[in-house]
């Protein structure tokens, strides 16, 4: 099943304005307004959310909003430079989704259909699209629904930062939304409000000819598109430096070996292209467009740039069942996406040292099948707290030759976060003569510590006296854990002197 993101930017005009041009933009404190033309009148087109919150509004006249907000910012609107920065917006959205397109004024489109496990589900995915956004300065909202019209009534009148509507329950969750949530024209929402309407529900659960035949067939084709009854595909932005390879049957194609076949040779010619270029793909879209106009595509990525033939045509290929052809796929067309310089490495002869191995086409198809941001490894980060000495790093990464302490033991398993225990202990020095955790009391036969820790009071004014006593301990049954107590044992400012259990020894 089909499934869009849509992505709203509710501030987008005074939002980039300020992004783009921080120095000229005035202060974050000051209310700003956008104003253009609507005839004869200057009136204002976006306002931020300082002006919003003193009582200004998109439409009100310019001299009003500047007699009513004493010290207002008034800049003149930029519609062309607002839209073309959207696009360019689009494309950088490339990398979630192959098929994305622009949603003017204030929104993006993305079709994830197939490609949000890549991201770590839905919800990752949409928290990831707007804290992105945040950290950029712009106000962001998302939804993903079956439809473009489902999640754009969503993103933008549900009034939640994130929506998810699951599939197939898109009629109940638009039907408490507001007429304007359909995308009508203005003249068609003022007549239906003349008429008392005033939610999608109220015109859905009317006969569809009356309605038809008053209205027009907008509002009944803007319903279906909701609804998913009418298909409304996506007109997907490319990047102008984008590598592309393109092949269109003159009978259309449905078997599953004709599709890994022509897939075959479109890999060969884009990595003919990408090798004139000196480039290697690490994202490769195969985009198939049906002949009842129902785009499908694979998605795959590399760890490392890649023009290796036969294992990028097997990275495709191995995802082939996941494609409906329909009544038959007339055009298809492979993209590399993302790409990078590849440069050439030398052949090391096994004669003279042993190569190392090459894990990365292992790499390569358990990220497609799991999602790339499930892979990683552990590398060592600089840092006395056991817990931030430790950072996930990408499966391939160079290694910097940075190692962990080792004068002193460390537990194979570190947990993810220090458990609370309850134990005995004599303080401030000695080690706990028994503890439980997790329901179980374990009497300790040896140990070994303290080993201080102190708090990072160059990060946190927090830690400027926080210290942990860190012991090895030994229970009667062999098993060995890592266990401290939060503060010296003395002093209250340098904790609370709760003991935790942090790690175990293999």
């Amino acid at each position: 099943m089909a499934r869009v993101v849509s992505l709203y930017l509710p501030r987008w005009p005074t939002d980039r304005l300020r992004r783009k041009s921080p120095g000229a933009a005035p202060p974050a404190d000051t209310p700003l307004v956008l104003v253009g033309r609507d005839g004869n009148r200057r009136v204002v087109v976006a306002a931020d959310r300082l002006a919003e919150a003193a009582g200004l509004s998109v439409g009100m006249p310019a001299t009003k909003a500047q007699a009513l907000v004493p010290g207002l910012a008034v800049i003149d609107a930029d519609a062309a430079g607002d839209a073309d920065a959207l696009e360019r917006l689009a494309v950088w959205a490339l990398r979630f989704s192959p098929l994305v397109a622009a949603d003017p004024p204030d929104g993006i489109v993305v079709d994830t259909t197939g490609t949000d496990h890549l991201h770590g589900g839905e919800e990752a995915l949409l928290r990831s699209l707007v804290d992105r956004f945040t950290a950029s300065g712009i106000e962001a909202r998302a939804a993903i629904a079956d439809t473009w019209g489902a999640a754009n009534a969503a993103a933008r009148h549900a009034g939640a930062a994130m929506v998810i509507v699951e599939p197939g329950h898109a009629r109940e969750a638009l039907s408490g939304l507001r007429l304007a949530a359909l995308r009508l024209e203005p003249r068609l929402l003022s007549d239906l409000h003349v008429l008392g309407f005033a939610t999608v529900g109220d015109v859905a659960a009317q006969p569809r000819a009356p309605l038809t035949l008053r209205f027009g067939p907008q509002l009944g084709r803007r319903l279906d598109q909701a609804f998913g009854v009418l298909p409304e595909p996506l007109d997907p932005v490319r990047s102008p430096d984008l590598v592309e390879v393109r092949r269109v049957f003159g009978e259309p194609i449905a078997a599953a070996e004709t599709i890994a076949r022509y897939t075959g040779k479109l890999v060969a010619d884009l990595v003919a292209a990408l090798e004139l270029k000196g480039l290697g793909a690490r994202r490769l879209d195969l985009l198939m467009e049906r002949v009842d106009n129902v785009r499908q595509v694979i998605r795959i990525g590399t760890s490392q740039p890649e023009r290796d033939l036969r294992r990028l045509t097997r990275l495709l290929t191995a995802r082939i069942e996941t494609i409906d052809p329909g009544f038959g796929i007339e055009v298809m067309s492979l993209a590399a996406t993302l790409a990078e310089p590849l440069v050439a490495s030398q052949v090391v002869s096994s004669l003279v040292e042993e190569p190392e191995a090459n894990v990365s086409g292992l790499i390569d198809i358990l990220a497609n099948r799991i999602g790339e941001r499930r892979l990683y490894r552990f590398a060592p980060q600089a840092s006395d707290v056991p817990e931030r000495s430790v950072v996930r790093v990408e499966p391939l990464s160079l290694d910097d030759g940075a190692s962990w302490v080792d004068h002193w033991p460390r537990p194979s398993r570190l947990l993810p976060r220090p458990e609370p225990v309850e134990t005995m202990a004599l303080l401030p020095d000695h080690p706990p003569v028994w503890f439980s955790w997790r329901g179980q009391r374990r009497r300790v036969r040896r140990a070994d510590g303290p080993e201080r820790v102190f708090g990072e009071w160059w990060k946190r004014d927090a830690e400027l006296a926080t210290v942990r006593d860190y012991f090895r301990v030994e229970d009667d049954a062999g098993e060995r854990y890592w266990i401290f107590r939060a503060g010296d044992g003395e002093h209250p400012e340098t904790g609370s002197h709760r003991w935790f259990l942090h790690g175990i020894f293999g």
